[in-house]
């Protein structure tokens, strides 16, 4: 056998791996495998615009056309059962063995499911695929009450989607504040704020004690403290885990995610992990992380390509992300893990500022609404691992680009 590259998991990062293989001039036969049955989608949509305006056909990241003239062998609906490292063999659902002489994982992450009475009921749902999507929007029509369950951007994202298609909307976060794991306590102050605006009902530091079941579905949810939300549909959105079990069982590191280093190699010779999946250490972070990010997982899908192409570089791309929330553009670029100092540029009320993270001297990330000039400036700032003073930040975007141009970077 010649050289073959499969890559189990079809989501922008695998989908974006495929296609780099070719870009980077590998000459094998690559495999692209899915146990889903639609053609690599868009995810961030799902909870939003397709919601709204459903149209599967807008979601495509890439035509079938691109994978047929690039050779790309897309494997759709199709399982794989296990890892076999020796003989560098796959073992799929229907019984078929396929060889590799290089193995991509990218096998994302799925919801977490929490154990409470009643989770498994009719109207319950989580939003992780195109087939989620379609289950929540063909229910929508006959749906009032809305409760969301967790206070991160898809249950954020999701409270807003539905509020705009006419329901009520419940949104319940066990945790102090909303978004409370991603952004700065302003930024999370705000957005609880603008969800009451839109007539979104939000209760933070409350748990979920289980869900009350009405003719076979559910009919509402209990929290700890006695208090209880009627729901024709409950959205959980407290998270997610890792789809680790492939390579735990193949014998591969796991530390909250597949462990790679930094050209995306797994402990085993010849496989990668890249996206969702993966744990690495991060380079601005100075941690090990895993990241949920469009960003990251086709960041790390290009390095990889590389890497199986025999040119590697170590990943070093800074963290950003974004949340459509109503009418709010949430954009973050960097990691605040470590920040002992904030400051703000703009004026909350306004619906437009940004906050700028620090350790010491030291800028490690900035939260935006609203400002997208100050997201991209944040990014070039970071990558050139440049800090301005709060003078700097408060002279504006302009004198930022500025100071970025003297450093020799290029224009964004």
């Amino acid at each position: 056998m010649g050289e073959r590259c499969i890559i189990v998991g079809a989501g922008h990062g695998g989908s974006q791996a495929a296609v780099s293989l070719r870009q980077e001039g590998y000459a094998g036969e690559i495999v692209l495998i899915s146990d889903e049955t639609d053609i690599p989608y868009h995810k961030p949509p799902l909870s939003k615009a397709y919601l709204k305006s459903p149209d599967a056909d807008g979601l495509v990241l890439r035509p079938e056309s691109v994978y047929r003239d690039d050779s790309i062998d897309l494997l759709l609906g199709a399982r794989v059962d296990a890892i076999r490292v020796d003989d560098r063999k796959l073992a799929l659902g229907d019984g078929r063995e396929i060889e590799w002489t290089d193995l991509v994982l990218a096998t994302g992450a799925r919801a977490r499911i929490p154990d409470l009475p009643g989770v498994g009921l009719d109207g319950v749902v989580t939003l992780r695929s195109m087939a989620d999507a379609r289950h929540i929007r063909n229910m929508m029509p006959g749906i009032h009450d809305v409760v969301i369950v967790g206070g991160g951007f898809i249950g954020m994202e999701m409270a807003h989607s539905c509020s705009m298609l006419g329901k009520k909307v419940t949104l319940i976060e066990a945790a102090p504040r909303v978004l409370g794991r991603s952004v700065a306590e302003v930024v999370s102050v705000h957005a609880k704020a603008r969800c009451r605006v839109a007539g979104i009902d939000i209760f933070t530091g409350i748990q979920v004690a289980g869900f009350e079941e009405e003719g076979g579905r559910v009919a509402a949810v209990r929290t700890a403290d006695g208090q209880r939300f009627e729901a024709d549909m409950v959205v959980l959105g407290i998270g997610a885990v890792p789809n680790v079990e492939l390579a735990i069982e193949a014998g591969l590191a796991v530390d909250n995610g597949i462990v790679v280093d930094a050209h995306m190699r797994s402990s085993a010779p010849h496989i990668y992990a890249i996206g969702d999946c993966a744990s690495y250490d991060h380079h601005h972070a100075g941690r090990r992380v895993r990241l949920e990010s469009v960003q990251n997982a086709t960041d790390q899908a290009r390095h990889v390509a590389r890497s199986i192409a025999g040119r590697p570089n170590p990943y070093r791309e800074v963290a950003w992300f974004w949340s459509d929330q109503g009418d709010m553009k949430l954009q973050t670029a960097g990691l605040s893990f470590d920040a002992d100092r904030h400051f703000i540029s703009g004026n909350p009320e306004d619906n437009a500022f940004s906050v700028y993270h620090f350790q010491g001297t030291r800028l490690l990330a900035v939260d935006s609404i609203n400002r997208p000039a100050d997201h991209m400036i944040a990014r070039r700032l970071l990558a050139a691992g440049m800090s301005p003073t709060e003078a700097d930040i408060a002279a504006g975007p302009q004198h930022l680009k500025q100071l970025a141009s003297e450093k020799g970077m290029a224009p964004a």
